[in-house]
């Protein structure tokens, strides 16, 4: 938990603060920007909550936080208001679970609803709060792993809810082993109807994209929005397997996903984004271009 000996100067005066610990993952910054910023490579509070709707804003970044580096002054007796509100609607069905875990390095997770049976992308924290929430929503069947990087307490949802795990087998390690479904080769494999999974190496060797009734698409760490350069983008730095893979991969997203026309890119790191369907492929092919253009 933050500790206020260790609180950023940088941060403005006030009950909210962000400590020394934080380890720069955006997750606060792009829930409840009103509130958090970057200072000297880290997060601070830049702006106290003024009103409700703020201090909820507030707090829920404090909840997501993977290295519980966001703390209060005074202890926030709204605390259990906010838990409860979690996992947060997006739109539809579809869910921001929030309680990122360091393991993932602060990675988002998300929850949809359906009848034919419950989908968790990528792994939250297991934490008491969330998975009562889970619970009260129908459980999770299916728990989908993109990749190897973001499947922090994969093993304790399992073996909470029963639920079937999905990691591709080129990204299977010894931690993922008993992973029950293990997609192989380049070919789209289909889960159910609505459900899509695309490969898509180059991040890593077995990372893979969840396309959602043709409109969502859930993208790990392959695709996401920047707000520094105002465009979808894929991480260069943070390439383990092959930068020229992954521009491969993006083309055959591009060709792929054009029947459907997604409208929304729901990553586990970087920022989501969304767009009309003619408008989210002219974002395609400038990330496209973009990736071209760097070594």
């Amino acid at each position: 938990m933050a500790h206020l000996k260790d609180r950023r100067t940088q941060n403005v005066a006030g009950d909210f603060y962000v400590d020394s610990t934080c380890i720069d993952c955006d997750t606060c910054r792009w829930l409840s920007p009103a509130i958090y910023s970057r200072e000297d490579g880290q997060s601070v509070v830049h702006h106290q909550p003024a009103n409700a709707a703020e201090r909820v804003a507030a707090l829920e970044a404090l909840l997501a936080c993977p290295t519980a580096s966001i703390g209060t002054q005074e202890k926030p007796t709204d605390i259990q208001q906010v838990q409860s509100r979690f996992p947060l609607s997006i739109e539809g069905n579809v869910y921001y679970c929030g309680y990122h875990s360091q393991k993932s390095f602060g990675a988002a997770g998300y929850f949809i609803q359906r009848k034919a049976g419950n989908v968790l992308v990528d792994s939250p924290k297991f934490t008491p709060p969330l998975v009562k929430r889970l619970e009260d929503m129908g459980g999770v069947d299916y728990l989908y792993l993109t990749h190897r990087d973001d499947v922090a307490d994969h093993e304790k949802f399992h073996q909470h809810f029963g639920a079937q795990r999905i990691l591709h087998k080129a990204d299977v390690s010894a931690g993922t082993q008993g992973v029950e479904i293990q997609p192989t080769g380049t070919a789209p494999f289909i889960l159910d109807d609505d459900l899509i999974i695309i490969p898509q190496p180059g991040h890593s060797a077995g990372h893979t994209v969840l396309l959602y009734e043709g409109k969502y698409l859930f993208t790990g760490d392959h695709l996401a929005w920047s707000a520094r350069l105002e465009q979808l983008y894929a991480f260069r730095n943070f390439c383990w397997d092959s930068w020229p893979r992954q521009i491969e991969s993006m083309k055959k997203l591009s060709q792929y996903t054009n029947g459907y026309k997604f409208e929304w890119v729901l990553p586990g790191h970087g920022r989501r984004f969304f767009a009309k369907k003619r408008e989210m492929q002219k974002h395609m092919q400038a990330c496209l271009e973009w990736m071209k253009s760097v070594d």
